[in-house]
């Protein structure tokens, strides 16, 4: 078949004649050409490289057809691909991306390019061969070599160029190393008691800093030798794990280790993220780079140390060594370092406290590098591995400790510190006494026991008629204690299931260790049909319940000289998050308050210890309280007596001698805020208050009538150790004189002496204090002091039901104050309350409260205010003289 293509005209025959013309260069995709190459319809078309860009449109006319037709290459944009061949080759990756990125760039279109395209171009062109002989084989070798050093020379600038761009691309958004520097990681706040005891933490990450000055050298050491022993001789970059790296992530087509060292550890626990990506790694890089020049090397290897995680929830070497070994890295030695170090690599694997082989194993790898490296000399390594690995007794949890306490030292940490509180670092120091914290908690629980064992509150529970009837309908409040009764037992689980009117729910006994002391199994700890008292644990719905059988405490004890808090426990559990009943439960004081009443009407000279006072109801007018001794009210008492036995209608008649609005606004100085009304009722305690407001009132009379808002937080110092302002505390003022307060407490002994308060005797010291009992016996109180500690104890159920008909202050509360105040006083000497100037002692009649006659037997000595004694005398009963007359003239 003939061909379309135009065809050269054929050569001359040969013959004689004239020498023909050189014959016309051939070349291989000519048709002419010698040779058994293939004609041009079995080749493809033929591609010239060229630097330039897009190639120029061609001249109009019918455009080159055919298989001789040349097609000239660009590194311009390109076509797309057709359909079949994207979806053979995939979506371009993101190497494949930058790589056309770059080709992309404007800067191939300068003429230096162009330039470089011809000279290759021309050095690896074909030139023709013709008649004569072949160049020789150095020429030919010269001019290869040429062009390779060309083709060189343009591969490297470019690698050059593109590598630069790449580098430009990733510096675009990286993170700034100015935070390193002012570097300020979540750390631990700690709170503290008054002697340093640790009682609580705050953190999200368990951290504590600590300059690397202060970091022994065989911790430092032993981390260069785990992670980077060349650490302080290379710039940042370990090339020759990263080349390892590299091969192992180039095998497995995925990043599977990174090669890193301590710099770039840094950069990627601290600057970006964990993920095991191409761009993570190439942002590391360069920003360990960027971190060698900007800081120094010991900067560097503190970042690392007070960052790096040992398991447990523990971060940096100063929480690692306070955890493992119960001590400040300050304090580590050569083997406890190295097994540090060591965790480092796998916390999950190489914790002694996970897997102490293991670990064992791994400091001695550690051990082993240090003295591979020359770091120590070999026989203090030696004796390093030959060292046994000894932990401390794993920390326990504080929270049950003062939880109360913590709760609100956090929040005195947030007003005077505000957002910054949240990244911890900052130490809180109460006042606090950890073994005074200890006897209020067991106080108060003891106490609660004893109340439960009195009414068989403790399991078994059985079914009895006098049980109340269940409660029926929805139950919706979540604060309030419901009555529900038991439908079943889940021994498996260790949960009993109660029905709540409609609602059904479920307690697990596990958590109610309180009422389940003995560990019964839910099948035996009540019988089915029990009535118990309940109370939901958040939403209704929810179903979880938690009993609620027994009433609640809370104790309350203030140094009566610096009226610092020593111990507060605002209910049995002692949780972090629970109510704090000494602080926040406003609850009636009953007749603790008569202390407040009587103590204002000595202050204000109306009344004096042997002021007669009316015992019987029917002598007031309105408001007319019964005694809770019937037997009280024959006859006026003297307010010693009253107060001593706790007579009403007493304290009554007092408050109505003294003014109720006066005994309010004096009640404002002797630091009580709630609210108060100015009735009567006041003088029963009607009107409730806190017991934290109780103690601070009775620590004013065992001050010596100076009042001072009681503290609890005394100082916050900040992650640098700066001491942090507090808010200013209002100066001590005085309430009254240092005479009346003297006389106040004098009063308050007899409660313990003669009164209702006479089980404080066991205490063997002088105690001065009250009981207090409110109607039905919803609260019971005994607040007292000594010379040393205020104490307020308050026992009652979270929603004011009785406590039983028998059940007073000396039954209820009393045992609970005599039970911490034994504690807090252990090895201290006991002391007599001071008797200060202005105190006049006399002898009274007992009946009449005046002074007694000269010789009158049964005659009572009693302090008053110098001024306000009785200037009276009593006179003798007429009968008693008469005999006396007749017994003068009897026969000797």
């Amino acid at each position: 078949m003939a061909s379309d293509l135009p065809r050269k005209p054929a050569a001359p025959p040969e013959g004689p004649g004239p020498r023909a013309a050189p014959a016309e260069p051939s070349y291989p995709h000519d048709a002419g050409a010698a040779g058994s190459d293939p004609p041009p319809s079995d080749r493809a078309p033929t591609r010239l490289w060229s630097p330039r860009g897009p190639a120029q449109a061609p001249p109009p006319g019918p455009p080159p057809d055919g298989p001789g037709a040349t097609v000239p290459w660009s590194p311009g944009p390109h076509p797309p691909a057709p359909p079949g061949r994207r979806a053979q080759e995939g979506t371009p990756g993101r190497a494949r991306a930058l790589v056309r990125a770059a080709l992309d760039h404007p800067l191939w279109q300068h003429p230096l390019w162009k330039r470089a395209g011809a000279a290759l171009r021309a050095a690896f062109q074909r030139q023709p061969r013709g008649a004569g002989p072949r160049p020789p084989l150095r020429a030919q070798l010269a001019r290869w070599g040429k062009g390779l050093a060309i083709a060189l020379a343009c591969l490297l600038a470019a690698a050059v160029i593109a590598f630069f761009l790449v580098v430009r691309h990733y510096e675009r958004d990286l993170p700034t190393t100015a935070e390193l520097k002012n570097y300020s990681p979540p750390q631990v706040t700690r709170f503290l008691a008054r002697d340093g005891t640790v009682i609580g933490e705050l953190f999200v990450e368990r951290r504590t800093l600590v300059p690397v000055t202060e970091i022994p050298p065989v911790m430092s050491l032993a981390a260069l030798a785990a992670e980077d022993a060349r650490f302080y001789k290379h710039d940042g970059l370990n090339y020759l794990g990263m080349l390892r790296a590299l091969i192992v992530n180039l095998r497995s087509a995925e990043a599977r280790q990174g090669g890193s060292t301590i710099t770039q550890q840094v950069v990627k626990n601290v600057l970006l993220t964990h993920e095991r990506t191409i761009d993570r790694k190439m942002r590391e890089l360069l920003l360990a780079r960027r971190i060698e020049q900007e800081l120094t090397k010991d900067q560097i290897l503190e970042l690392y140390l007070n960052h790096i995680y040992f398991g447990h929830g523990r971060y940096g070497v100063e929480e690692a060594a306070r955890f493992y070994f119960g001590k400040s890295v300050r304090q580590v030695t050569l083997a406890e370092a190295a097994l540090l170090a060591g965790i480092v690599k796998g916390p999950s694997i190489y914790s002694p406290r996970v897997n102490k082989e293991r670990a064992e194993k791994r400091r001695a790898f550690v051990l082993g590098q240090m003295r591979e490296k020359r770091f120590l000399p070999a026989a203090q390594i030696d004796a390093a591995l030959a060292e046994p690995i000894r932990l401390a007794p794993e920390p326990e949890h504080l929270d049950e400790l003062a939880p109360e306490v913590l709760a609100e030292a956090e929040r005195a940490l947030r007003k005077a510190v505000g957002p910054d509180a949240r990244y911890g670092g900052y130490t809180v120091v109460t006042s606090i006494d950890p073994k005074m914290q200890a006897a209020a908690r067991a106080a108060v629980r003891q106490n609660l026991d004893a109340y439960a064992a009195r009414h068989g509150l403790v399991a078994p529970f059985t079914r009895a008629k006098g049980d109340p009837a269940p409660f029926q309908g929805a139950p919706k409040d979540a604060g309030r204690v419901y009555l529900g009764a038991v439908t079943g037992a889940d021994d498996a689980r260790g949960t009993l299931a109660v029905r709540v009117g409609a609602a059904q729910g479920s307690v697990d006994l596990r958590k109610e260790r309180r009422y389940n002391p003995r560990g019964l199994p839910p099948s035996r700890f009540a019988e089915v049909g029990k009535v118990l008292r309940v109370r939901f644990e958040g939403d209704p719905e929810a179903g979880k319940l938690r009993l609620d059988l027994g009433p609640q405490g809370a104790l309350i004890a203030i140094d009566a000289r610096t009226r610092e808090i020593v111990a507060l426990a605002g209910g049995y559990e002692g949780a972090r998050g629970g109510l704090d009943r000494a602080s926040r439960a406003l609850r009636q004081p009953g007749s603790t308050f008569k202390a407040i009443v009587y103590g204002y009407g000595i202050h204000s000279r109306k009344l004096t210890a042997a002021s007669m006072l009316e015992t019987d109801p029917a002598a007031l007018d309105g408001y007319r309280p019964g005694n809770y001794d019937e037997s009280e009210g024959q006859s006026p008492k003297r307010l010693r007596e009253a107060l001593a036995h706790s007579v009403n209608v007493a304290a009554v008649s007092a408050l109505r001698d003294v003014g109720p609005e006066a005994v309010v606004a004096w009640a404002r100085e002797l630091g009580i805020t709630s609210k108060l009304g100015a009735d009567l009722s006041l003088a029963l305690g009607s009107y409730e208050v806190t017991p934290r407001e109780m103690a601070a009132a009775y620590a004013t009379f065992a001050a010596g009538g100076v009042y001072q808002e009681p503290v609890l937080v005394t100082k916050i110092t900040g992650p640098r150790g700066e001491a942090l302002p507090l808010p200013a505390r209002p100066p001590p003022r005085p309430v009254m004189t240092a005479a009346e307060a003297y006389i106040t407490t004098d009063l308050l002994t007899s409660v313990v002496k003669v009164g209702t308060a006479k089980q404080a005797l066991s205490l063997r010291r002088p105690i001065a204090g009250k009981t207090g009992t409110t109607n039905d016996a919803r609260d019971a109180w005994f607040v007292g002091y000594s010379t040393d500690i205020a104490c307020a104890v308050w026992t009652g159920f979270d929603d004011a039901t009785t406590l039983g008909a028998r059940e007073v202050g000396s039954s209820a509360a009393l045992p609970a104050f005599i039970a911490f105040m034994e504690k807090a006083h252990a090895g201290r000497p006991a002391t007599d309350f001071p008797e200060p100037l202005g105190i006049v002692r006399l002898p009274i009649d007992p009946a009449s409260g005046i002074g007694a006659f000269p010789g009158q037997e049964g005659a009572v000595e009693e302090v008053f205010l110098e001024g306000t004694e009785p200037t009276g005398v009593a006179v003798p009963d007429p009968a008693a003289i008469g005999q006396g007359i007749l017994d003068l003239f009897k026969t000797q």
